[in-house]
């Protein structure tokens, strides 16, 4: 699929590398403007609906991380461009799709461009669509301790699991149960079923998802009728279960 794409990149000479790069090498990216500094590239996010946005970290008047908090709705993918490694962590959790280190390896360039075009196919793909989960759940059950004993519930009924401190609730279709387990403890014990960690405070059941709604890292609404934000960075995570 054809991606819009801006470089946002105060040197002169790296914008040019990494547009010849792209024309050459990557033909399904379409550059439809470049900014030399967070203003310009501000504005070129708000007027275009973009893709995918290259990103320089380190820019006069700010940096990249100043940039992405203005935008409110970041419907696009990010690639950090820098020469500076340690910024590394925090572009992980800024949601970068890739991390490119200067000088620019073609071969990552690449990388990262199909890495993007797979999770924007995959959006485009579930966006209008009831979602098909490549695999079905197992048959199975999973026991709530209880202080007289423990419930036995179907693992199929569960909607979702969310994180409340060391407490986690267990939606079901009509109802909810607290039980004092940490979510961490629930996705190990349905680590063999199809349940996607979507958030941090989020577990869902990928068969009770019916819609997927693009954004930042978008969102989904589940069988109950409940719309859950998916974490920018667990969004391939949640892609990769459908077709």
């Amino acid at each position: 699929m054809k991606l819009k794409a801006i470089i946002v990149e105060d040197e002169k000479i790296s914008r040019d590398i990494i547009r010849n790069y792209l024309v050459k090498y990557c033909p399904n990216v379409i550059l439809v403007g470049e900014a030399s500094n967070i203003e310009e590239g501000y504005n070129l996010i708000e007027k275009n609906h973009l893709d995918l946005v290259f990103l320089d970290v380190e820019m006069p008047f700010g940096n990249a991380f100043d940039l992405l908090e203005k935008v409110k709705d970041r419907t696009f993918e990010t690639v950090f461009v820098t020469a500076y490694d340690q910024y590394a962590i925090e572009a992980l959790n800024n949601h970068a799709s890739y991390y490119l280190l200067k000088p620019i390896s073609i071969d990552e360039l690449i990388k990262a461009v199909n890495i993007v075009t797979e999770i924007k196919e995959k959006e485009q793909q579930l966006q209008h669509q009831i979602l098909s989960p490549k695999a079905t759940s197992a048959t199975g059950k999973i026991t709530i301790p209880q202080q007289d004993g423990f419930e036995v519930i179907d693992i199929n009924d569960i909607v979702f699991c969310k994180a409340d401190d060391n407490y986690t609730e267990i939606h079901l279709a009509n109802s909810k149960k607290l039980v004092s387990k940490t979510l961490k403890y629930f996705e190990q014990a349905l680590s063999d079923y199809t349940f996607a960690r979507i958030h941090k405070s989020y577990l869902v059941n990928v068969n009770a998802i019916i819609k997927y709604k693009k954004g930042k890292g978008g969102s989904v609404i589940v069988s109950n009728g409940k719309e859950i934000l998916v974490s920018a960075s667990q969004k391939s995570n949640l892609l990769s279960y459908f077709k």
